[in-house]
């Protein structure tokens, strides 16, 4: 990895070479240069690299190229702090581009983007979308052929070897009429998974839950043998709160999908596959045998870890970053093991569950990404234009670049430590008074900082290593992109996941039995639960058709 006490070196020479430029009567300068292109006399190539690494089959760029961005700003003064200079020219120097910013708080945000899309003059090159959903705007902008198709380019390893491995499910929530129009902002597929007490499950003799029954076993014996050893009827297997995401992970196991499936070569909703009816009467008797609270449904999130934490419940089933945080919050608080006091109690990590022992395990995908990057042809007419932004965004998921962006210039913001590892020398600082803030607003994460050398504590190699092989069994919603392009769910798609999630959580609760349940998913499919399917579908036939879909 190249070191960053370069930069310093490498920051005179910039300032050299813009003051010869100046004398030219031409302008570089990442905050006040008007904007020009690739197309306009400068020479970029999306390949440019690291001159530590291998040579690549591509020219070196003899001038920057210069990109515009839109970014969201949420700190404040985003790359304005005392200090952001040299952030600014590290970033310059080694990608080979410099960018006019164009920061926007993030409240008006939505607001700001819809005026900017009307004016073509002052478009920027790249635009940010900060939602796991593009807006109807945003897609009648796309359908209108507004942004780069970026499906022809992007899986090109050569010259983007990071942007290239951008996994294929996650893209197509920002998929358009069969045209990949965002780059997304990665977020870790495979974040869902159990978390259990290990002391409660060794003290009462248990394994690691392979299936389905192997977890309520484990659920019913931590209600009903005393696992804390106290004497009291007090423990319960799964914590429960009103916020239903377990059911939606439960769900997964059993192969109901993910939201949508895709059944007989249609895509329908998961509350009409068998499947979801099993993991639905699966909770049911847990509900029912009382091992999980009886008033789960009305009790707050911000309590949920609190009932493991407490000692009342034994499973924690979430994502996998709230379990081990729970197991932090044993270790910090020195919590004794129920199997030996002189030790902390710990938790364990599961990724996925099989339905049963001739089932594969599996897991919920998250939707793997918190927004995108948009290419407008507008203000990058060219290929030219639409490289040199590809070229940068990929150099920004560099290792070096993921540094930079998160803890600033080497030997002033951070430094080595004895073990090798990042010492952030600006702990004490909040983010919006650190040099690189609003860095990482143009950084996609793909394929992500597993590599650097980051100080984490076991229980964080264990999490990220979980969350990494979950991503070979994680089940995605195959819907992603068509609900966004469906007019009748975006009119009434709230609505119809309302009508659902309340009639499964009635339903497990015995408020309703099972004619009433059935009768709320006629209810789905009148209010425009039938409309949304068939909108679903004639795009999936569409994308079939046109080979984007298999």
């Amino acid at each position: 990895m190249k070191k960053f006490n370069k930069f310093a070196a490498l920051f005179l020479v910039i300032a050299m070479a813009a003051t010869m430029l100046a004398a030219c009567g031409k302008k570089d300068d990442a905050t006040t240069a008007a904007p020009t292109t690739a197309a306009s006399g400068e020479t970029t190539t999306a390949a440019a690299g690291d001159d530590t690494q291998a040579a690549d089959t591509t020219a070196a760029p003899t001038e920057k190229a210069h990109i515009s961005m839109m970014c969201i700003d949420h700190q404040g003064h985003a790359l304005k702090n005392v200090g952001a200079e040299e952030v600014i020219a590290a970033y310059e120097e080694y990608t080979n581009t410099t960018v006019d910013w164009n920061w926007v708080a993030n409240d008006s945000y939505e607001d700001v983007l819809g005026v900017t899309l009307m004016d073509k003059k002052n478009m920027p090159m790249i635009i940010t979308w900060g939602s796991a959903s593009l807006s109807s705007t945003l897609i009648q902008a796309a359908q209108n052929d507004a942004f780069w198709d970026l499906s022809q380019y992007i899986y090109d390893a050569e010259k983007y070897p990071n942007l290239s491995q951008m996994n294929e499910e996650v893209n197509k929530a920002f998929m358009v009429d069969g045209k990949l129009v965002g780059l997304y902002r990665s977020r870790p597929i495979g974040r869902n998974g159990l978390g259990y007490r290990t002391d409660w499950a060794e003290k009462l003799g248990l394994s690691e839950p392979k299936t389905v029954e192997d977890v309520y076993n484990m659920a019913k014996a931590f209600t009903t043998q005393d696992p804390d050893g106290n004497g009291k009827d007090d423990t319960y297997g799964i914590a429960m709160c009103k916020y239903t995401g377990p059911v939606d992970i439960v769900q997964a196991w059993f192969g109901a999908g993910n939201t949508w499936a895709e059944r007989d070569g249609k895509l329908v909703p998961v509350h009409q596959t068998e499947e979801y009816m099993e993991a639905v009467e699966w909770f049911k008797r847990m509900y029912d045998e009382g091992l999980i609270y009886e008033d789960w449904a009305v009790r707050e999130t911000n309590t949920w870890s609190d009932m493991v934490q407490k000692g009342e419940c034994g499973m924690f089933l979430d994502v996998l970053d709230n379990s081990r945080r729970i197991w932090d919050y044993f270790v910090d608080n020195n919590i004794p093991s129920v199997v030996d006091p002189s030790q902390t109690a710990s938790m364990t990590l599961v990724g996925g569950i099989a339905k049963d022992a001739n089932s594969e395990p599996s897991t919920l995908a998250t939707a793997g990404q918190g927004g995108c990057y948009l290419i407008t042809k507008a203000a990058a007419p060219t290929e030219a234009d639409l490289e040199a932004c590809l070229h940068f965004l990929d150099k920004m998921n560099d290792d070096e670049m993921y540094i930079l962006a998160d803890y600033g210039i080497e030997g002033r913001d951070w430094e080595y430590d004895e073990n090798g590892k990042i010492k952030d020398l600006n702990a004490g600082k909040e983010v919006s008074e650190k040099p690189q803030n609003g860095l990482n607003q143009c950084v996609t994460y793909v394929p992500g900082t597993g590599n650097l050398p980051l100080n984490r504590t076991e229980r964080s190699v264990i999490e990220e290593a979980i969350k990494k092989a979950n991503e070979d069994i994680a089940v995605f919603n195959p819907a992603i992109g068509y609900t966004s392009n469906s007019a009748t769910f975006a009119s009434v798609g709230a609505d119809l996941n309302d009508i659902m999630t309340s009639a499964r959580t009635q339903y497990i609760c015995g408020t309703i039995d099972k004619a009433e349940f059935e009768a709320q998913m006629q209810l789905w499919l009148d209010r425009g639960g039938a409309q949304v399917i068939e909108e679903v579908n004639a795009q999936y036939e569409a994308d079939k058709a046109a080979g984007v879909v298999k």
